[in-house]
């Protein structure tokens, strides 16, 4: 399997930013990771030799960015409200830095899917949400969206527009919904331990209430909150779906 580091300084976080990308072709596969964890974590966790068929064989290339959940949401000695502001800087990053990298690296025309487990799964469906115009698609694994999870109980404008079970019920540009529409919406979670299938039901449910397709894939109690589930599910939804 082709792999490459590369990075740079990102002038939206004021650091430099590392991103793993692997394959030569097919659809941009874009992963953020979940919870506290780097851009190397899905290699770390086996789930980029899940795919290695669908890299190998031309399916999919897949680019890997770094969280700064550390930074933001997990870091308690911070004010909640400095917490929100880094996190949007991140989104920044991702819409005005690593897009562009990908296209550079693709082609303009490519489409661009993005992709995480857990709270990379929430990250995953805001950034899709917030821009269908950049991004295609979306494949969100044992997620919740509701960013309240993760705030401790503080809530602004910038939580707000975070969290796509608040602000997607309130949604009436009819532009941005219809570029919504067209993209490819996959929520998929377990029901096995630590998994919480009625956070994906209930995001189904605002989904459908704006007219919004998606599939709605919750697998069995053998399908915990945890790397094998992910291992099966990504390779599955990539090959079966995209």
């Amino acid at each position: 399997m082709h792999r490459e580091i590369n990075g740079w300084f990102s002038p939206a976080l004021n650091k430099p930013m590392p991103i793993a990308t692997y394959g030569h072709y097919g659809f941009s596969l874009l992963l953020v990771p979940t919870a506290a964890a780097d851009y190397l974590e899905y290699e770390r966790f086996h789930l980029i030799s899940s795919l290695q068929e669908q890299i190998d064989g031309g399916k999919c290339k897949v680019f890997s960015v770094d969280s700064i959940n550390n930074e933001s949401w997990l870091n308690d000695s911070m004010h909640p409200e400095h917490k929100a502001a880094r996190h949007e800087q991140w989104n920044r990053y991702i819409f005005d830095e690593v897009i562009p990298y990908i296209k550079k690296n693709t082609s303009e025309q490519t489409p661009i899917v993005v992709a995480g487990a857990s709270f990379g799964a929430l990250h995953s469906m805001n950034l899709f949400l917030r821009r269908p115009d950049l991004i295609n698609g979306v494949i969100a694994m044992s997620g919740v969206y509701n960013l309240m999870e993760y705030t401790k109980g503080f809530y602004n404008d910038q939580v707000y527009f975070n969290s796509p079970s608040h602000y997607i019920p309130n949604l009436e540009d009819h532009h941005l919904l219809e570029t919504i529409r067209q993209g490819r919406i996959i929520i998929a979670t377990g029901s096995g331990s630590y998994e919480d299938p009625n956070a994906s039901n209930d995001f189904g449910g605002v989904l459908n209430s704006k007219s919004i397709p998606h599939e709605l894939s919750i697998w069995g109690t053998e399908w915990t909150h945890d790397w094998p589930t992910w291992r099966n599910m990504l390779p599955y939804f990539v090959r079966e779906r995209m």
